[in-house]
């Protein structure tokens, strides 16, 4: 099969609607390597750098309760700092840059699953249609 490894894929064709993220940024542990209470963290196997995961909420409305949180990895040598909160809002609005999908089988379930990296998150470029319309402004179609 000519697809190996990871799949780049941009931010708006995995989460359309924009998400938030709904949880810490935390580095990711490497529990293979981890013993005798001595803790080991995951680094990527190209690239060295360390791996952070964030949880997220996707925006998109027509996804499952269920399914709407997902876990976002983050390849960076330092923790990633989240954008700041917006004044009224219960969520941090967030996007990720240089993003990859990796697909597997999920262990407890067998169902196909995504693995979603990125390389940085930042602050959303623009402002999510939703948001422009409660604040009464023109969306241009």
């Amino acid at each position: 099969m000519a697809i190996q490894g990871p799949i780049p894929i941009s931010f708006e064709q995995v989460f359309p609607h924009g998400c938030y993220i709904v949880g810490e940024v935390e580095q990711v542990k490497d529990f293979d390597a981890s013993n005798n209470g001595r803790t080991v963290y995951a680094k990527d196997k190209n690239t060295g750098e360390l791996i952070w995961q964030v949880a997220v909420m996707d925006a998109d409305p027509t996804v499952k309760a269920g399914q709407k949180t997902v876990s976002v990895k983050i390849l960076s040598p330092v923790q990633p700092i989240p954008p700041a909160a917006l004044p009224g809002l219960p969520f941090v609005p967030v996007e990720f840059d240089a993003m990859t999908v990796t697909a597997y089988v999920g262990q407890n379930t067998g169902r196909l699953a995504w693995s979603i990296r990125a390389r940085a998150m930042r602050a959303p470029r623009t402002a999510a249609p939703a948001r422009q319309a409660a604040a009464g402004k023109d969306v241009a179609a």
